[in-house]
């Protein structure tokens, strides 16, 4: 097996001899909602760029499961685009979209938190040692390669043993987001009345608590809304070159993942007809925290400029990503999508109101009557057999 590694990291390009630097014009950049003016704020783009939390593959951390891979090299780069989305989701339902990194300066103590749900090792929430345990449930062998709508289902159900950060994760089914669905999931009795875990009634619908007809005041759980798309049959679809730009201006963005086959990137941004995206393909040493309970970060962060590729050069399998950490802002994202992206001839996918009558009732994912609690109870494949496959929707990958 290590030798196979070897080999691997010995096939990947040194990260710095192509990136290239940002071109001299006055077009705009977006990167996750925010724009950016080339021309006057190329320093403020590429701190903005900078402040993203960078997963890339990793070595020399224990093996997965006891006996497996220690690093994952060659195999992990949509596990680790994965991370980035959701660390992208956290950074924002903790720290806000504004927020930025600077080297060497100290960070508050939530920042330090999240970085440590994704660091190598098997008792961290979202690590690859999780990530990859948990894909098991979803058909794929550890050290197997994932495609974007398989990092989607295992994100939703580790996030169910995350109670810190207690995220909704919905990932969206047949290229349809069903608003009734994430109300549902979403508006939730606050822990003064009940634990945080307990739903609206299946009574409740949508529009009963817009009216405020609720017996208790709902709150709502921040949502992490994960998109599975597949935007032509061997490369993307022309037409839908202007939908997919419009996702990253949206201020719910958290980019998207995709690349090429076997070969994931996470996109953030574009300019032009170019996307921006952060490359996992670096292998670097396994980082654990310190004497002091604090993660040296340097190596989190991308301290260079980010590489383009032309956006019809993108696999037609991709996974878009969007945070909502209020009510509000999923109601302005529905808005949002009305305008942008419903309205175009061929649609990149469907937003409706009501739960299709033809599909299986909705019921919103519930953490597994286990004895272990959290990131501990994806120690052996064997517990996975709680969980329901999702693999009538895996076309959607990239494999």
């Amino acid at each position: 097996m290590e030798s196979v590694l070897s080999k691997c990291e010995n096939q990947i390009t040194i990260f710095t001899d192509y990136l290239e630097e940002f071109p001299d014009t006055d077009e705009l950049v977006w990167i996750l909602g925010k724009q950016h003016f080339l021309k006057t704020e190329k320093s403020k783009l590429l701190s903005d760029i900078s402040a993203r939390l960078w997963f890339t593959y990793r070595r020399k951390f224990s093996p997965i499961g006891g006996t497996g891979p220690s690093s994952d090299a060659g195999w992990g780069c949509m596990l680790r685009c994965g991370q980035m989305m959701l660390a992208q989701a956290l950074i924002c339902r903790h720290l806000g979209r504004d927020w930025n990194w600077e080297k060497q300066k100290e960070q508050p103590k939530e920042y330090q938190r999240i970085l440590q749900c994704f660091l190598d090792r098997k008792d961290c929430c979202y690590s690859i040692h999780q990530m990859a345990q948990m894909g098991v449930g979803e058909g794929k062998s550890i050290g197997e390669w994932f495609g974007p709508n398989t990092v989607a289902q295992v994100l939703k159900k580790l996030a169910l043993f995350d109670e810190w950060n207690s995220l909704a994760v919905y990932v969206s089914m047949d290229n349809t987001v069903v608003i009734e669905d994430i109300k549902k999931m979403c508006c939730v009795l606050p822990l003064s009345v009940d634990t945080a875990d307990e739903r609206i009634s299946d009574s409740l619908t949508a529009s009963n608590h817009s009216k405020g007809t609720s017996a208790f005041s709902l709150t709502w759980k921040p949502l992490l809304l994960i998109v599975p798309l597949r935007l032509g049959i061997n490369q993307i679809n022309p037409v839908y070159v202007d939908a997919f730009k419009e996702c990253f201006k949206m201020p719910q963005s958290l980019g998207a993942l995709g690349g090429k086959p076997n070969n994931a990137y996470y996109f953030i941004g574009f300019l032009g007809d170019e996307l921006i995206f952060l490359d996992p393909h670096t292998t670097q040493t396994f980082v654990d925290t310190e004497e002091n309970g604090m993660v040296d970060d340097q190596t989190f962060h991308c301290q260079q400029p980010p590489q383009r590729m032309n956006i019809l050069n993108l696999d037609p399998s991709v996974a878009l990503g969007f945070f909502c950490k209020e009510e509000k802002d999923f109601d302005n994202w529905c808005s949002l999508v009305q305008k942008e992206i419903l309205n175009e001839n061929l649609r990149m996918f469907e937003l409706v109101q009501k739960h299709p009558s033809h599909w299986p009732p909705f019921v919103p994912p519930a953490k597994p009557e286990v004895t272990t609690t959290g990131a501990e109870f994806i120690d052996s494949t064997e517990q996975l057999e709680d969980f329901d496959l999702e693999e009538d929707f895996e076309i959607l990958s990239v494999e």
